[in-house]
């Protein structure tokens, strides 16, 4: 175990979508929250132990209080799901958004959330301080190839021929587009992971139902700071699709990395690049979290997150105070970390200096 997982461990939770489906997600890292729209290849235990996505969590995890989700019919999602709709999916971001607490933040698309992170930035600009995207696109087949339709129409076979078989044959193509720089391991891993982050029939479905979806004419309707950043090479999206984000999003700043994998590596040069770039992308949300906050906590905090505090200042501890207002010990722990996060404060002393707080006023 890192020193980094061993100081800052996830909590999973689940959120309930517009249709009922249970979305897994999960929070981990401290800073201003940055919310990742879900990457469709991802488990949220899984990824922890991963030499392909681990640096991401990390790094990420280091900068910001990440909150990421496994997509429906995904990781520890609801399975067996057939609405992969861009309506069902953007419910799933607006649960998980509403279920983690945070009135403002950052939004991080990954390669098949850009339609879904630009639909919910037309209709939620109040919720974002930013937008970034990762590897992704408006839409999949936006200014597509020929070549790159028929390519799309051959995954759609291997999916079916061989997601779902023991050796990894299959499964392997799409692992080599992926990190066409990784070792065997990595490569493995990918593999493996595929397998355990989705059954077959779901992969088929889910893929379909993205593959026509296209959000460009929302492109317009976006003012909020923009990073597109995007591999040169990368063999999974194109890279033309970074380009027609940053051209149609006012205002949008393009970063190429040099790098043809998907997922770039932690030993490629391209790695602190990204971790740079969106470190600095989200420094004024840091700056604005640690601003003072208004003498009346009121307006700062919830009705709820102040009870709790108050009966933290009185010494009750979550155990305590679960009790005393009829709630989960899990419930106030996330209360109480979202008033942290409202707060400025982070890390062991946030307790007591939130208190303070409370008191001084």
């Amino acid at each position: 175990m890192g020193a980094f997982e061993a100081d800052v461990v996830q909590d999973i939770r689940f959120a309930r979508s517009a249709d009922g489906v249970g979305i897994a997600y999960a929070v981990h890292g401290a800073g201003p929250p940055l919310l990742i729209d879900a990457c469709w290849l991802s488990h949220l235990q899984f990824d922890w132990q991963s030499p392909v996505w681990r640096h991401f969590l990390e790094g990420l995890g280091r900068v910001a209080t990440v909150i990421r989700y496994d997509e429906r019919g995904h990781g520890l999602s609801d399975r067996g799901i057939t609405d992969h709709s861009l309506k069902a999916r953007v419910a799933d971001l607006e649960a998980v958004a509403d279920g983690a607490g945070f009135e403002k933040f950052a939004l991080l698309a990954m390669a098949q959330g850009g339609p879904v992170a630009l639909e919910y930035a037309a209709r939620h600009p109040e919720r974002l301080t930013r937008l970034i995207f990762y590897g992704s696109y408006a839409g999949a087949h936006a200014g597509a190839s020929p070549e790159e339709i028929a390519l799309d129409e051959a995954f759609e076979a291997l999916i079916r021929v061989g997601w779902a078989r023991p050796t990894a044959e299959f499964r392997r193509v799409f692992s080599s587009l992926m990190i066409p720089g990784g070792t065997e391991e990595q490569m493995r891993w990918i593999d493996d992971l595929q397998m355990m982050a989705v059954d077959a029939e779901t992969a088929v479905i889910a893929r379909a139902q993205r593959q026509n979806v296209d959000a460009s004419d929302r492109m317009a309707d976006i003012d909020l700071p923009t990073l597109v950043i995007h591999s040169r090479g990368d063999q999974m999206n194109q890279f033309h699709h970074a380009r027609d984000l940053a051209a149609h999003i006012r205002g949008a700043r393009l970063v190429a990395l040099e790098s043809d994998n998907h997922i770039v590596l932690e030993d490629e040069p391209a790695w602190p690049v990204f971790l740079d770039e969106v470190t600095r992308f989200l420094a004024p949300d840091r700056v604005s979290l640690s601003a003072p906050v208004s003498d009346d906590l009121s307006t700062v905090l919830s009705p709820r997150e102040l009870d709790i505090l108050r009966l933290a200042a009185e010494g009750y501890d979550n155990e305590a105070i679960a009790s005393e207002l009829v709630l989960s010990v899990r419930t106030v722990e996330r209360h109480l970390q979202n008033a942290y996060a409202k707060l400025g404060l982070q890390g062991r002393a946030a307790r007591t200096a939130a208190v303070a707080r409370l008191l001084s006023h």
